[in-house]
């Protein structure tokens, strides 16, 4: 651990005004919006099974990374070592506990399950690019340790290789979709109630627990919705129109920022109210929209 806080001193004293600038930016290719424009874009006008293996890495990946934040409970590196300091603007968004680095899972999942199944090789290596240079940012803005980083890499890369096998088939069986879904929501349930356990005995807090819950949320609905939309949907992915691209994206972005944002002033906020937000979140992107989709946004020029 010694080693690590030793990199991050090394680091911090390369830091400047503009550095900083830059690699908040590249920092911020790990934010959950991003996530959600990049996956949304490539489900619902491009490729469904690239958008499957994404979501399967991401929410797997996403939900062990919850798991072990709160069960190894460790601090911020700058609360670990006083001695240390981080970037005033990315201490903002750094909430919650150190180990391993959500934004390197975030970016990792994304972009390694995006390079790793497509088959242009300048795609591929800008993918793996940006989810090194995420990586990097965590540790140079002083959020995160290099244990923090390089284990959030390796789980993503593991889930990236698992679940880009799993999916290497178009092949669509119902028994077996039923049981990936089974599987992906057993591993949600797991996570909720370790999170319970701790929450209520005090070891952890609110804010971590919803974080987790929001977390679930959102994995229950995109198991839920892998299942309904391949064996019930099947809705045409691929629109070969920029403008229907372009009216796709806004129309279903619309839906999420509604329920997402929208729902916290009709139903306010709360830790099963914020989980149930996210799973409706989830449901809209993954079966309400491919039902529109299907039935109003497939021209007859998409088709042929």
């Amino acid at each position: 651990m010694e080693k690590c806080m030793e990199i991050l001193r090394l680091i911090e004293g390369i830091r400047t005004p503009f550095l900083d600038t830059v690699i908040g930016m590249i920092t911020q290719l790990g934010e959950e919006t991003i996530g959600v424009i990049i996956f949304c874009t490539i489900f619902w006008c491009v490729n469904k099974r690239v958008a499957y293996g994404i979501g399967m890495t991401f929410f797997f990946s996403g939900l062990t990374v919850q798991g072990m934040k709160i069960c190894f409970r460790v601090d911020r590196p700058w609360i670990a070592d006083p001695t240390l300091t981080a970037v005033p603007s990315a201490m903002e968004n750094a909430t919650g506990y150190s180990f391993p680095s959500g934004h390197t899972q975030s970016a990792a999942s994304l972009f390694g399950a995006l390079g790793v199944q497509t088959r242009q090789k300048t795609i591929r290596a800008v993918c793996f690019l940006v989810a090194i240079l995420v990586a990097f940012s965590r540790i140079y803005l002083g959020v995160h340790t290099p244990l923090d980083v390089a284990t959030s890499l390796l789980i993503s890369l593991l889930f990236v290789l698992l679940t880009v096998k799993i999916l290497a088939s178009d092949e669509i069986n119902k028994k077996r979709e039923l049981t990936i879904a089974l599987i992906m929501i057993l591993y949600t349930i797991i996570v909720i109630v370790i999170a319970a356990a701790l929450y209520f005995n005090g070891l952890i807090e609110h804010s971590n627990f919803s974080d987790c819950l929001k977390a679930a949320g959102a994995g229950i609905g995109f198991a839920t919705g892998m299942l309904v939309e391949r064996i019930y949907i099947n809705f045409l992915a691929v629109t070969k129109s920029i403008p229907q691209l372009i009216i796709r994206n806004i129309l279903g972005l619309v839906g999420v920022i509604a329920i997402k944002e929208g729902l916290k002033i009709i139903i306010g906020t709360g830790l099963v109210i914020d989980m149930i937000r996210y799973f409706l979140m989830l449901t809209w992107v993954m079966i309400i929209f491919p039902l529109i989709i299907k039935r109003f946004l497939t021209t007859v020029t998409d088709i042929d």
